[in-house]
């Protein structure tokens, strides 16, 4: 009868030992369980952080292309509307004869001050004339062909005359030069 006591008492230290590993198991189990879901919950707020950095160094580029866009062409509305100024002003030293240049010298040089000036603020600003001669090449980015006629000795596309000046802003058209331009096809 002793036999069977010892056999007992080593079947119970055999189950409390399974049922402690079976408990660790499940501890190891839940801890494995916790740890996989602390690392999704990682792993998803690590992506959502690269997502706002990146989103803000986009914000960031982008508020500085404006910014930059801004500066420089920020003044096109009020520099389109000097323009006709300029014209006007050059048309009134182009149509002045010698004798009238003679007669009020000092009305004529303040003109031309003027217009130097205009010129330097433009420049300043970025703005540049773009000055077709007869003879240039048609280019639709700079011109405007605000006629086209078959002139003798000419080839089609070549300009003929040239209306008024076009400018540009930095990179951009403010106004196309006005041109006319031959229409011969030979």
């Amino acid at each position: 009868m002793a036999e069977p006591k010892e056999d007992s008492f080593l079947d119970d230290i055999e189950e409390a030992a399974a049922a402690e590993r079976e408990q660790m198991d499940e501890d190891i189990s839940d801890e494995a369980l916790e740890l996989d879901a602390l690392r999704a919950e990682r792993d998803a707020l690590r992506d959502k952080f690269m997502r706002a950095l990146a989103d803000a160094e986009n914000a960031r580029k982008r508020s500085e292309k404006d910014r930059r866009e801004a500066e420089n062409y920020g003044g096109s509305k009020l520099s389109r509307d000097m323009l006709p100024v300029y014209d006007n002003l050059k048309r009134a030293l182009e149509t002045v004869t010698e004798e009238q240049r003679a007669g009020s010298a000092a009305l004529f040089e303040g003109i031309e001050l003027t217009l130097r000036e205009l010129r330097n603020v433009f420049t300043k600003h970025g703005i540049t004339v773009i000055d077709p001669q007869v003879g240039d090449r048609f280019d639709p980015q700079q011109h405007e062909a605000m006629f086209e006629v078959p002139l003798p000795g000419t080839k089609a596309g070549e300009i003929i005359q040239v209306s008024t000046q076009g400018f540009m802003l930095h990179d951009r058209i403010l106004r196309p030069a006005q041109v006319g331009v031959s229409s011969n096809r030979g």
